[in-house]
């Protein structure tokens, strides 16, 4: 199965499939995805960069070709990691381009480098099941969870002298936390369904 290849590049996606985060891994894809959505055990989740509840689909860019290099074999292994330096540049340069918002929630850019690769054939498939869909996917719930998201991120931020890298992931939780309010907004009425002063309501 792809997830258990050792070497490759993966991306998620939210539930309006705008590209969230872009990681690597050498150890398993299957390890490594699975650490981001089921416990805090990465700086992504405990720092509240990346929310697993925002994530609806993966996508993987398997290495099949370093499957089995011996790991005491330093120049393949160098060999390799340039490889998948290379391929996450390409992946994330990919999903910047997609966003909407032209960025996504890394602290960091890519590890920097020369080398130019193709990326290979990506696998791509949902995460959750569907009563965690009907759960995560109300945009209320969502404009909630994303504030949350941010709040905790701001308190990180505050309490340590921190680097541009998270200043920019809350910057681009800020724009995302606005487009989904304001699309909310308009798709309940915008303008026309804000009472005005004096008319009957329910607290009334």
């Amino acid at each position: 199965m792809v997830g258990n290849y050792k070497w490759g590049v993966y991306a998620f996606f939210d539930y309006d499939g705008e590209p969230i985060y872009v990681g690597q891994t050498k150890e398993s894809l299957r390890t490594r995805v699975q650490r981001h959505l089921t416990n805090q055990r990465t700086d992504a989740v405990a720092m509240s960069v990346l929310d697993p509840f925002e994530v609806f689909e993966i996508e993987v860019w398997p290495l099949c070709q370093f499957e089995g290099i011996d790991p005491k074999d330093k120049p393949a292994v160098a060999a390799a990691k340039r490889h998948l330096d290379a391929l996450e540049r390409v992946i994330t340069a990919k999903a910047v381009a997609e966003s909407r918002f032209s960025a996504i929630l890394n602290e960091k850019d890519p590890p920097p480098g020369a080398l130019e690769v193709e990326p290979p054939q990506p696998f791509r498939g949902r995460v959750v099941s569907d009563r965690v869909f009907e759960l995560r996917a109300h945009p209320d719930f969502r404009i909630a969870r994303r504030a949350l998201i941010i709040s905790r991120l701001a308190q990180v931020i505050s309490e340590r002298q921190v680097k541009g890298g998270l200043r920019r992931v809350l910057l681009t939780q800020a724009k995302r936390l606005q487009w989904l309010a304001a699309r909310r907004y308009e798709a309940t009425g915008g303008a026309a369904s804000v009472p005005k002063e004096g008319e009957d309501d329910a607290e009334d």
